[in-house]
């Protein structure tokens, strides 16, 4: 199980990242705290950041449940393609948020991959 926690370390420090890229924001367009709007960059950032956070909940219990009923290797390479895909995410969120479906979907196809593999394989040991 050594490559999901390895997955799951990068993915977290990516949130971090994602964390820290809001604060960096927030400074520069001087988006007071609490306050979470009124710069459009900033609120992109932000969502970004929200998002994946949203995504994470779902998706790590599911790669470590994928990896250990399943396969670890499909895993990793589930989770990789997760990780990649918030980078592509977050660009095109950046650049126009109406252009974020690749990285979405490069996203969501592991979370679905691992949720579904995960509770099939369940369900047949059970049986």
């Amino acid at each position: 199980m050594e490559l999901i926690a390895m997955i799951t370390v990068m993915i977290l420090i990516q949130v971090l990242f994602f964390g820290f890229q809001v604060g960096k924001a927030r400074g520069k367009y001087n988006i007071k705290a609490p306050a979470v709007a009124g710069n459009e960059i900033f609120e992109r950032h932000y969502r970004i950041h929200q998002n994946t956070i949203e995504q994470i909940v779902i998706f790590i219990p599911s790669l470590w449940m994928f990896g250990y009923f399943v396969s670890e290797n499909i895993g990793a390479a589930l989770g990789l393609l997760f990780f990649v895909g918030r980078f592509v995410f977050r660009s095109a969120y950046l650049n126009d948020p109406g252009s974020r479906a690749v990285g979405f979907i490069m996203g969501f196809i592991p979370i679905l991959g691992c949720l579904l593999g995960a509770l099939f394989t369940i369900i047949q040991v059970l049986i």
